[in-house]
């Protein structure tokens, strides 16, 4: 299972995020997405975790959702966007 960083782990081992993105969810859409996580844990054995894997790389497990929707966490996730993320984009 993934441990969720606070704010303050964040800054202490990546320094101040440029922005934080929350991630919300409805109901129904996080009883989905923990359906078909919980397959990929039922279907190794317990041996594997199911993630929710995005571009970004953002890791969202049963347990983030068990704690979101019981009310013990305000997002479902959260994304930091450090000041070295941040490109440039030139049209030539």
């Amino acid at each position: 299972m993934s441990q969720r960083m606070t704010l303050n782990e964040v800054i202490s081992e990546y320094g101040v995020p440029q922005i934080k993105l929350d991630i919300h969810a409805r109901a129904s859409e996080c009883q989905k997405l923990r359906e078909k996580l919980m397959d990929i844990v039922k279907l190794s054995g317990a041996k594997e975790q199911g993630y929710l894997d995005i571009d970004c790389k953002l890791y969202i497990d049963v347990d983030d959702i068990d704690r979101y929707l019981s009310g013990e966490l305000d997002t479902l996730g959260e994304l930091y966007a450090f000041p070295e993320d941040i490109k440039a984009y030139k049209e030539d």
